[in-house]
């Protein structure tokens, strides 16, 4: 069990002792003031007493020790940091408790910024059902938030919270509040303090849509160590290709990536996408294999049509398409090709991030967001429409798909020398592309935010959606680290193959980051934990 992988959803938190800090209710004195024996939970004994109106003075007796504890309880340790962190990640809170609404209510208020208003949902003993350690309370707090039981979090600081969450096939968290934990527990996880709660969270909190975080890509990948030494570029934050030393002259190329957001051309996109992440190491494609998963309902005719477009852009960057797969499947909603390319290049001739040096120029061609402005105009269209924009001014934007390839402008830089790094800017945009490029590079960048080039059509489109270009997806556009003494020539030369080219920064010697100015002043350089391009698929 503690080793299956785990994903939450919800967090039903217990309260008396978990949410507030423990000691508020002395449990013993209201089972002196009732007579109920110290080894008996107050609640079963009273569900135990024949006499009704003797359970109801008990009730009574109860309910003015609950709200004299609430009125003097205090927020535990790291509660309401705790709870904002998880109401901002979007996932629902509630309360499960055996004490009444009421006391939940006083108790509140002492607190400085929870409020009943953040509490999603509240299960308490004046509920029809079995509270704990019954699953009951559990099942009916799942329901009302939406979500599975099984990926419910129960918080708790008492054996009955964990039988609880157990019984209901919930995720457990018994907090100790630094006490020593009560032996042959049952439970997933055993914290010291609700905020140690927090890494747990973050690892089961479900990923937003696109590529996985760059911090947790690079912990993930740094606790892989690769041990065959013929592999000279490995996976890697920022490295666009793997390269396999195969016999000391040659080195082999490698490249997988998938199309998820494009469905028209999606065929050529793949090859594509694919092509100029190899580029970006030095290297022409030689040869292509095509994973293609097709969502149910699709026709013979449409995945001919995929067939035929994997095909002929293959052939027109002289790549043999040389195998693959092709199912239908109900895994997806809309249709998927994972490419893998490979290609030799001359060891010599390999282009590693690692060369970039300080003083290095960086140079972007054509402007940001070219596949995310083709991508929206063809996938799109009646949205745009529906926000003022015209058909000739969408249909310029679909154009854009002509620019994805960076392969002309790659093979400039390799004619020109000079190079250090190349990098393709995909999913995240440019704001994303140029921190990987910094962090595979080793180096800080210094960027002229004001001269990054942004196509009126690209900014008409994010102005009318709310989307900022910086972090739309931009196959299209090749940054390249050259040495100082060769960006003229490199401009000049894009120039002549009517190629846009923008010189926009300088490496430099700090470490890996991206310092941005505007019109020489200082300016703030975004993050996007996603593209913009999935608030639009979302």
């Amino acid at each position: 069990m503690a080793n299956l992988p785990y994903r939450i959803d919800a967090v039903l938190f217990d309260f008396d002792g978990t949410l507030t800090r423990p000691g508020s209710l002395d449990f013993s004195v209201i089972k002196q003031a009732i007579g109920c024996p110290d080894a008996v939970p107050v609640l079963e004994f009273m569900a135990g007493v024949d006499d009704p109106l003797q359970r109801l003075d008990m009730a009574r007796q109860l309910d003015l020790f609950e709200l004299d504890g609430a009125a003097a309880s205090q927020p535990n340790v790291g509660a309401e940091q705790l709870v904002d962190s998880i109401k901002a990640a979007g996932l629902p809170v509630g309360i499960l408790t055996r004490n009444s609404r009421a006391s939940v209510t006083r108790a509140l208020e002492n607190f400085s910024t929870l409020r009943m208003v953040d509490i999603d949902v509240m299960v308490t003993r004046e509920d029809p059902v079995k509270i704990k350690p019954s699953g009951e309370g559990v099942l009916l707090a799942a329901r009302k938030m939406g979500v599975d039981p099984a990926h419910v979090l129960v918080v708790g600081d008492y054996r009955f919270d964990m039988q609880a969450g157990c019984n209901a096939g919930a995720l457990t968290a018994y907090l100790t509040n630094s006490r020593p934990a009560p032996e042959n527990l049952d439970c997933r996880f055993v914290v010291d303090t609700l905020l140690d709660l927090e890494p747990i969270l973050a690892d089961g909190i479900s990923l937003p849509a696109g590529k996985l975080p760059n911090a947790f890509l690079g912990k993930l990948l740094d606790s892989y160590r690769i041990e065959d030494p013929s592999v000279i570029v490995g996976p890697s934050v920022g490295e666009d290709a793997a390269a396999v030393d195969i016999d000391g002259r040659e080195v082999l190329v490698l490249k997988s990536d998938p199309i998820t957001f494009a469905t028209e051309s999606i065929g050529r996109y793949a090859v594509l996408i694919n092509a100029n992440d190899m580029a970006t190491a030095g290297a022409d494609a030689r040869w292509m294999l095509a994973t293609l998963l097709l969502p149910c309902g699709f026709s013979r005719d449409q995945v001919r049509r995929i067939f035929a477009d994997l095909n002929a852009a293959c052939t027109a960057c002289g790549i043999t398409l040389c195998g693959g797969h092709t199912e239908i499947t109900d895994a997806v909603s809309r249709p998927v090709v994972t490419g893998m390319m490979a290609g030799t290049i001359a060891r010599k001739d390999l282009i590693q991030k690692r060369r970039m040096a300080p003083g290095d120029r960086v140079l972007v061609t054509k402007g940001v967001a070219v596949e995310g402005t083709a991508i929206i105009a063809a996938e799109f269209r009646d949205l745009l429409l529906e926000k003022g924009m015209t058909a000739a001014e969408i249909d310029a934007c679909s154009r854009f798909q002509s620019m994805i390839s960076v392969l002309p402008e790659a093979r400039i830089a390799w004619n020109v020398g000079g190079v250090s790094a190349l990098h393709d800017v995909t999913e995240g945009g440019i704001a994303t592309a140029l921190t990987e490029l910094s962090q595979a590079g080793g180096r800080g960048i210094r960027i002229q935010r004001d001269a990054l080039p942004v196509y009126p059509q690209t900014r008409r489109m994010g102005e009318v959606l709310g989307i900022d270009p910086l972090g739309l997806i931009g196959s299209g556009s090749l940054l390249v680290c050259c040495r100082p003494d060769r960006a003229d020539r490199l401009l000049s030369e894009m120039k002549k193959a009517a190629i846009m080219a923008t010189d926009i920064g300088v490496v430099t010697a700090a470490g890996p980051g991206i310092d941005a100015v505007d019109n020489e002043t200082s300016a703030g350089w975004p993050h996007f934990d996603v593209d913009e391009i999935t608030r639009l698929f979302g």
